[in-house]
């Protein structure tokens, strides 16, 4: 019996080979890879990332789809699956007796679109307390409105607090876009495949606490200029004498920093207080 997807888990089957074949391409894979895949679904992906990689560790939520990968892929021996919430997951834990699936350097996935922001949190961390072990890619099938946020560049209107804190963790790129009619059921919205490389931006910023902070009250209200959205932690007119300084319009809005220049003005306010 077809397995049927489930709307409280999110589920949406890809069924679409060219879709598969640019997220298995986008992951560059490696015999000495080992993948770790969030939400396997019916195994369609899974399939391929064992075939090119040197381990896979899937964690699937749902018990009846656990059950039909074991009966489909239970045979394969470089495949560990893992029953469970990923967001609630302790992997190492998991996988210390388990030699052969530790420490994966890689995701591939197609990750349910209400969760992403969780998910991709777990896998970078935060400006402030980045990810103990760092991967070497992460390749996610997500929304193509969160895709564009994530790769966005400042001064675009998509460019917000998400596309700062995953861009001081992680170079981004959007690598194709997924059109809805390649899922089962179609979702409402198109989809696209993002690749993160992780790493820290350098130099870092000096308080991550502080430009973390900087941050969520910098866009808290898009339209509004930078020194009125932080003039509750920042002196108006110290923060407008720090931009000019910088040589940054005083009237700039959030958006219009780069990421560069986030950490600058964070390095400043924490130098002079």
């Amino acid at each position: 019996m077809n397995a049927q997807p489930r709307k409280r888990f999110a589920q949406h089957w890809l069924q679409s080979d060219r879709a598969l074949a640019q997220i298995v391409k986008a992951a560059e894979l490696s015999p000495q890879d080992r993948v770790l895949e969030i939400g396997p679904g019916t195994g369609i992906l899974t399939r391929q990332l064992l075939a090119l990689a040197e381990a896979v560790v899937a964690v699937e939520i749902d018990r009846d789809l656990c059950d039909r990968l074991v009966r489909k892929l239970g045979n394969i021996t470089n495949f560990l699956l893992l029953q469970g919430d990923f967001l609630d997951l302790e992997l190492d834990v998991y996988l210390q007796n388990l030699p052969a699936f530790q420490n994966p350097n890689k995701v591939v996935a197609n990750i349910p679109y209400n969760i992403t922001g969780p998910i991709i949190e777990k896998l970078l961390g935060t400006i402030s307390h980045p990810a103990a072990k760092s991967l070497d890619l992460i390749v996610l099938l997500v929304q193509k409105e969160v895709a564009e946020r994530l790769c966005a560049k400042a001064g675009s209107t998509a460019f917000g607090a998400l596309s700062v804190r995953v861009q001081y963790l992680a170079e981004c790129d959007l690598t194709c876009t997924v059109p809805a009619a390649a899922f089962y059921p179609p979702p409402k919205v198109d989809s696209a495949v993002v690749r993160l490389r992780p790493r820290i931006i350098t130099p870092p910023a000096q308080n991550p606490k502080r430009l973390e902070t900087l941050v969520k009250m910098g866009f808290a209200a898009k339209r509004k200029m930078l020194r009125n959205n932080l003039q509750s932690i920042v002196d108006r007119d110290r923060l407008i004498q720090l931009l000019e300084q910088l040589e940054i319009d005083p009237q700039v809005r959030a958006e219009d920093l780069s990421v560069t220049q986030w950490v600058v003005l964070s390095d400043q306010l924490t130098a002079s207080p």
